[in-house]
């Protein structure tokens, strides 16, 4: 019977500001219309990182830097590297310019090819079950690095009501090398899930071809907004966390494993009450999961960030089932299972 070849995950890399806005600055931000501690004990935000203006807290550029932590971190050789599969968001230094691309040259992987992905808050998860795929399925495909940037705080206005789930933006890179038959801290199985009836809902309402910058709405560009906020909030109430569950306990049994194996939920920073909620249907306490009130939403990155946390907070050991979950505008829903050590 032939080998099933493993993924595993070699190491990890993070890049963050050293700026960080408080819950009442926050607070400040929005006119008083949100109180300190309601920015605190409502949208779980003591205190979140912001990019400064100095050019290394550039969308693409603290990609590069997390991807440089993750070599230095694992002692990989940049020339080992395959493949790149950079999930930088669109907001960043040039638009239209290839990040992967950038990501490539700034590290020296130059046997390494690179694409761009994009999912929103949910591509990490959606690019480690992209690149298990081609690890497995392209026999000179060894190694492939995940790295990215985010800084989409850059496009929230703390006036607009609309956008307060969003308040918890905030800007980082994270990088993740998966190697093939690593035999050890494995990529198990992934789920993901997608629900376009609201795509137009959510995101930059100029900008665009539909609606091209001008002088009078130059205000507008590059501002995150809701284009129908009652649309999209009623579909999320109904079917957010169902999906969610759904995508866990699918990654769970693509893993051969139930809720009642998850050591560890990798989970991205949503409202208090949210990520309280989830650990409670799960059966999980407070311990077994990071909550990022200390960094914000980092978009894509927080999983990476979570994990690595997680290593060094012990919530993570050998032996240990982790399951990763993230959503995304669009919208999508993904879930993971981990197998560390």
């Amino acid at each position: 019977m032939e080998h099933k070849p493993n993924v595993g995950i070699v190491g990890l890399g993070i890049y963050l500001p050293q700026n960080k806005m408080t819950a009442l600055e926050i607070s400040q931000a929005t006119g008083g219309k949100w109180s300190e501690e309601a920015v605190i004990n409502k949208l779980g935000i003591v205190e979140k990182c912001v990019p400064s203006s100095d050019p290394c807290d550039g969308t693409q550029e603290m990609g590069a830097l997390a991807a440089l932590d993750c070599l230095k971190n694992t002692g990989v050789d940049p020339l080992e590297i395959d493949a790149i599969l950079c999930i930088t968001e669109e907001w960043k230094e040039y638009p239209l310019t290839t990040s992967a691309c950038y990501v490539q040259d700034r590290i020296g992987a130059r046997n390494a090819w690179g694409i761009d992905v994009q999912n929103r808050c949910c591509t990490c998860v959606s690019a480690m079950k992209m690149a298990k795929d081609m690890l497995i399925a392209d026999d000179e495909c060894n190694t492939v690095l995940i790295c990215g940037g985010y800084r989409n705080c850059d496009l929230i206005d703390f006036t607009d009501n609309n956008v307060s789930f969003m308040f918890n933006l905030a800007a980082g890179g994270g990088a993740i090398l998966l190697k093939k038959n690593y035999n050890k801290n494995l990529l198990l199985g992934t789920h993901l899930m997608s629900d376009g009836s609201i795509v137009w809902t959510a995101g930059a309402a100029v900008g665009g071809i539909a609606a091209p910058a001008t002088a009078e709405n130059l205000d507008e560009l590059f501002k995150l907004r809701l284009m129908d906020a009652a649309k999209m909030k009623e579909l999320l109430n109904s079917k957010s966390m169902p999906n969610w569950m759904h995508c866990i306990d699918e990654a769970l049994r693509k893993s051969g494993k139930t809720r009642a194996d998850i050591d560890f939920l990798d989970i991205l920073h949503i409202k208090r009450s949210g990520h309280l909620g989830m650990l409670k249907d799960l059966g999980l306490t407070e311990e077994q999961s990071i909550y990022l009130e200390h960094y914000g939403h980092v978009g894509q990155i927080d999983q990476i960030l979570g994990l690595k946390l997680a290593l060094e907070q012990g919530k993570v050991k050998d032996g240990d089932t982790a399951v990763m979950i993230a959503a995304g505008i669009g919208y999508t829903w993904a879930a993971n299972v981990i197998q560390w050590g």
